[in-house]
């Protein structure tokens, strides 16, 4: 049970960075090699947060894995996929289609089934 948590919270660190990555790279107003574009870089807030999660998330993952079963943890990434599609309805504001939701469950049954 405790990798199972350990490794969900590993996906929400994931999910995070990588909102938080998404949200950054839509405040660059140009992608140039000029300093005015290294300087906005470097003030954008929202990519220090994307590193950090993603960082935390790199830590806690090399935690799971040595501590835990591949074989069981490894499939419980799969629960970034929901984290991912709740940001894309909560933060970016994006339809989802039912095929996407009907993927979804599919593939938490699926580490379901793995995880027993």
């Amino acid at each position: 049970m405790k990798v199972i948590i350990l490794t969900i919270f590993q996906c929400f660190l994931l999910a995070s960075g990588q909102v938080c990555f998404k949200l950054a790279v839509e405040k660059i107003t140009k992608f140039q090699f000029s300093w005015v574009c290294f300087c906005e870089i470097l003030t954008n807030w929202w990519l220090l947060a994307s590193g950090v999660c993603l960082v935390s998330a790199t830590v806690l993952w090399g935690y799971v894995l040595k501590h835990f079963e591949f074989s069981v943890a490894y499939p419980v990434t799969a629960f970034a996929y929901i984290f991912g599609m709740l940001a894309a309805i909560f933060i970016f504001h994006e339809q989802v289609s039912l095929m996407r939701w009907i993927g979804l469950v599919l593939i938490i049954l699926g580490v379901i089934f793995i995880a027993k």
